[in-house]
C-alpha cells in the first residue's frame, strides 16, 4: 500500500534543502496561516523520495498510511504513540506558538528513562528550559504546581515532573489536539493519503 516514508528520529531531517527550510520547523512569527503550506511544502519535499522509492539515509524508516493518520483521531495518546504523529502535531503546535507543550511532554517521557546517575541533569536542564518563571519555553501551569515541581526537581526521581506533566497532557487533549483535529493540514494529510491508497 502506498505511504510516505519519514524518518523515525525526526520527521524534519530533510537534508539542507533549500526549498524546505520552512519545513525544518523555521516557521516566521507573523505567519501564522502559513502552516497549511509549510506541511505541504515538506510533503512536496518528501514525494520525489516516495516515488522514486529511495529510502532516507536513516536505516529505520516509518511508513505513514491513511489508517495511521486515521488512529490519530482516535485519541491523542494514539498520536502521540507515533512517531510521525509527534511531528505533525508539532508543527501543528509551532503554528499556534505552543510547541513548548509537546517539547516538554516528550522531555518527560524521556526522563522517565533515565538512569539514576543522570537525574539531577536532566532535571535541572528540564527545569530551567521549561519550569521556571523566565523559562524560555514556560508552561503553562499555576503557581502551586511550578513551585512543587521546582523543589521535587532539586531532589530528583523518575517522577518528579509527572504532575506537572500530566497538566499539560489535559490541556493538549482539551485544547490544541480538538483544534488539531479539524484543521486543513491534518485534513488534507488524510485525504492525500486515502487518495494515494485508492489508485
Amino acid at each position: 500500500m502506498p505511504g510516505f516514508f519519514f524518518s523515525h528520529n525526526n520527521m524534519t531531517e530533510l537534508n539542507g534543502k533549500e526549498d524546505c527550510k520552512l519545513a525544518e520547523g523555521k516557521v516566521h512569527k507573523k505567519k501564522q496561516k502559513a502552516f497549511g503550506t509549510d506541511l505541504k511544502s515538506y510533503l512536496k519535499c518528501m514525494v520525489p523520495h516516495i516515488e522514486s522509492g529511495i529510502k532516507t539515509s536513516s536505516s529505520r524508516n516509518v511508513m505513514l498510511s491513511a489508517e495511521e493518520v486515521i488512529q490519530w483521531s482516535q485519541s491523542l495518546e494514539k498520536l502521540l504513540a507515533s512517531q510521525s504523529g509527534q511531528g505533525v502535531f508539532r508543527e501543528f503546535l509551532k503554528s499556534e506558538f505552543s510547541e513548548e507543550n509537546i517539547e516538554f511532554w516528550l522531555a518527560c517521557e524521556d526522563y522517565k528513562k533515565t538512569k539514576s546517575d543522570h537525574l539531577h541533569g536532566k532535571a535541572e536542564r528540564i527545569y530551567e528550559e521549561f519550569v521556571q518563571s523566565d523559562a524560555i519555553k514556560q508552561i503553562n501551569i499555576d503557581y502551586q504546581m511550578r513551585e512543587a515541581t521546582a523543589k521535587k526537581a532539586q531532589d530528583p526521581t523518575l517522577t518528579s515532573f509527572d504532575e506537572a506533566q500530566k497538566t499539560v497532557y489535559i490541556l493538549m487533549e482539551r485544547d490544541s489536539y480538538p483544534r488539531f483535529l479539524k484543521s486543513k493540514s491534518y485534513l488534507n494529510l488524510l485525504n492525500q493519503l486515502q487518495t494515494n491508497a485508492s489508485k
